[in-house]
């Protein structure tokens, strides 16, 4: 089943800081809505709600990754 994946879903453990560096960092928010609006656009693509080529997509699925990883950082740094 295809589903989205939305960071306090994927980093549970980090819930409450996800929601602290949203409201006082702006590079932190502007990464995660980026992150978000991503994940979003990928659900479309992979529910055929929008038709992208393969390469696109996994573009979109790549650019999603190093989001998360430099979220993931930054939620890891205190």
């Amino acid at each position: 089943m295809l589903e989205k994946h939305p960071l306090v879903r994927e980093l549970p453990e980090f819930k409450e800081r996800i929601h602290e560096l949203k409201l006082s960092n702006h590079h932190f928010a502007n990464l995660f809505d980026e992150y978000d609006e991503l994940d979003h656009q990928i659900l479309r693509c992979e529910t055929e709600v929008e038709i992208h080529a393969d390469d696109y997509v996994e573009g979109l699925k790549k650019r999603r990754l190093e989001l998360k990883d430099e979220l993931f950082h930054m939620l890891q740094q205190k």
